[in-house]
């Protein structure tokens, strides 16, 4: 079957990863039904030719509809910051994406998740992401690939506000830790491929890394140079003040304590790269590109 002829749908289309898969999918010709949660996000991509679903997440007849008539289907769990118990929302999402699967027979899913998600505990949300693992590694007739992957680079973008009201960046991560952070625009457009060939079979994880492993503080340092501030330090926050500003900053308490348990756990090395970063699994932007997108938005903030 031609690429072109093909019809698939992406969970998430608006957001930074999903909006990529839909993008490259829909330059193909192929037929694209687009999945969010609010419709006009979805805006833009229906000016490209695709059709929308919106709903919540866990409206299994609505993923249902969106997924009829899929060859390939992009599925993912979208984080929930003030959910009152995470993994139980996590659960709900992830069972309704199962359901959805099951009744229209979709033979194949791309599913994001995490690295990590190998492990049954002490990932924090990534643990949310193992348990989709198994759920969908349930399902026989469906043929599966669980992208994992690591430290998104998007996610420097919470040092904005540290940098403009203290003068520092910080996470409670170590600064000497290396990191291979990789950019969502990367994740998406190794997704579409998936999509694109369908020559995945089985159940498979394939785990994913930007280009090259850098700590914090090198992290830190080519920002710091990107917005005029080449001495900007790094400081490891401890877990208990991480955690309460997270709170103070709108997040769950249930989910702030998940995301300092899976940074605790990428300290202490439980959570590292299990599979070979040949170039297949290596994302192309580095850091430095990335110093410019963080720049303007810096300037912008």
């Amino acid at each position: 079957m031609a690429n072109g002829t093909r019809t698939y749908a992406v969970m998430g289309a608006s957001g930074h990863i999903g909006k990529v898969v839909a993008e490259r999918l829909l330059d193909t010709g192929s037929r694209v039904h687009v999945i969010g949660r609010d419709a006009d996000r979805l805006k833009g991509l229906v000016g490209q030719g695709a059709i929308p679903y919106a709903g919540a997440f866990d409206d299994a007849e609505m993923l249902t509809n969106a997924f009829k008539g899929a060859d390939g289907v992009f599925a993912m769990i979208p984080p929930d910051h003030h959910a009152p118990d995470h993994l139980a929302f996590q659960d709900r999402v992830g069972s309704a994406i199962v359901r959805g699967l099951q009744a229209t027979r979709v033979q194949y899913v791309v599913n994001l998740s995490s690295i990590g998600a190998h492990l049954k505990e002490k990932t924090g949300p990534v643990l949310g992401l193992h348990h989709q693992e198994t759920r969908i590694n349930t399902l026989s007739n469906l043929h599966a690939v669980h992208i994992r992957p690591t430290y998104f680079l998007e996610n420097l973008l919470m040092s904005i506000p540290p940098i403009q009201s203290l003068g520092i960046n910080g996470s409670p991560l170590r600064r000497d830790l290396p990191i291979p952070m990789v950019a969502t625009r990367d994740i998406g457009a190794k997704a579409a491929a998936f999509l694109l060939d369908l020559q995945f079979q089985g159940h498979a994880a394939f785990e994913f890394f930007g280009p090259r492993p850098f700590t914090m503080q090198e992290a830190t340092t080519i920002l710091g140079r990107a917005i005029g501030k080449p001495e900007l330090k790094y400081v490891q926050f401890a877990y208990e003040v991480a955690e309460e500003a997270m709170v103070g900053a709108g997040l769950s308490p249930d989910y702030a304590r998940l995301l300092i348990e899976l940074d605790r756990s990428f300290n202490e090395g439980l959570i590292r790269p299990t599979q070979p970063m040949t170039q297949d699994h290596l994302g192309t932007t580095g850091i430095e590109h990335f110093a410019k997108e963080f720049a303007s938005a810096f300037r912008a903030a």
